[in-house]
């Protein structure tokens, strides 16, 4: 081995033991079970939490222990939950949508879908301009044999329909992108390229992705660069550890304090939600968790 080779390798070994030492002191202020702790909070990025990934916890206490937490959103409410997030000041930084109709698997990738969909997101896109939230998520759906490029064209010519109508209602339409490895087999919104060229082929303000961590690391990788590079494309983050989606402490492979460093360094004023599902028992912990190793 060379100097400079002997050099480089204690350079990554004292990284890798300072990148632990941070994971070891938020888990210990974890530990104290001291959730109220938003006057701590940095204020650098906004922070959300993904309600799905708390369905044992009633939804109202979800909502005290985030606002407790220094979190100012719950994302993925349906209409039915705004008042409730309402109530403790929270906003719904990404609205649900899916029903037994419409959702990952059946989106707007199909033309015979178009009609529907466009029925549907004007009264979702009204639902959520009515309660002065800003997002509002759609899928692409599964490729079923669809060329990529004819999904591409499919969905600019079904979501035109109503990205302008969203925008007089101050609404914008997001797309996430999620992994078809081990998730969701076949979703074809599922690379970063692809959902720019969806934003390119659309052209507006009012539709734009929603860049989730965890399903990009899982299909493809190199997480900080491909932020820095589409920052304008990107309207909304998700966490999740990898691999399993579980805490994003020490127990998976990404870093997320450089992750949420280059978010930032973007200008990006966003919020980004944690969407893990917790392992650990005292789940509200977890979230606490996360919730400080994001908080840069």
């Amino acid at each position: 081995m060379t100097n400079e080779s002997r050099r480089d390798a204690i350079k990554k070994v004292a990284t890798m033991a300072l990148a632990s030492t941070a994971f070891t002191s938020i888990s210990s202020r974890v530990s104290a079970h001291e959730l109220a702790v938003g006057d701590k909070l940095k204020g650098k990025i906004n922070h959300s939490v993904c309600a799905w990934c708390y369905n044992g916890i009633p939804l109202e206490e979800l909502c005290r222990s985030a606002r407790n937490m220094g979190i100012a959103s719950i994302d993925l409410l349906s209409p039915k939950d705004f008042a409730l997030a309402k109530k403790y000041d929270l906003t719904c930084a990404m609205v649900a949508a899916g029903n037994k109709d419409w959702g990952i698997t059946r989106g707007w990738n199909r033309k015979e879908h178009h009609a529907g969909l466009v029925e549907y997101y004007t009264r979702l896109i009204d639902d959520t301009s009515a309660a002065g939230f800003p997002h509002l998520i759609c899928f692409s759906g599964n490729r079923n044999g669809l060329d990529d490029q004819q999904g591409i064209e499919n969905c600019a010519a079904g979501l035109r329909q109503i990205v302008d109508y969203a925008g007089k209602k101050k609404v914008t339409i997001v797309m996430e992108l999620l992994n078809s490895k081990v998730d969701h087999a076949d979703y074809q919104c599922d690379h970063t390229a692809w959902g720019v060229e969806l934003c390119k082929a659309i052209g507006s303000e009012h539709f734009k992705l929603l860049y989730d961590i965890y399903h990009m690391q899982i299909m493809e990788g190199d997480v900080i660069r491909t932020i820095r590079e589409n920052k304008e494309y990107i309207a909304h983050y998700h966490t999740g550890g990898v691999p399993g989606r579980h805490e994003i402490d020490e127990t998976q492979e990404l870093y997320y304090p450089a992750i949420m460093q280059a978010v930032y360094d973007t200008g990006f004023k966003g919020f980004v939600a944690q969407e893990f599902v917790p392992k650990r028992e005292d789940k509200l912990a977890s979230l606490q968790q996360g919730v400080l190793i994001c908080d840069i």
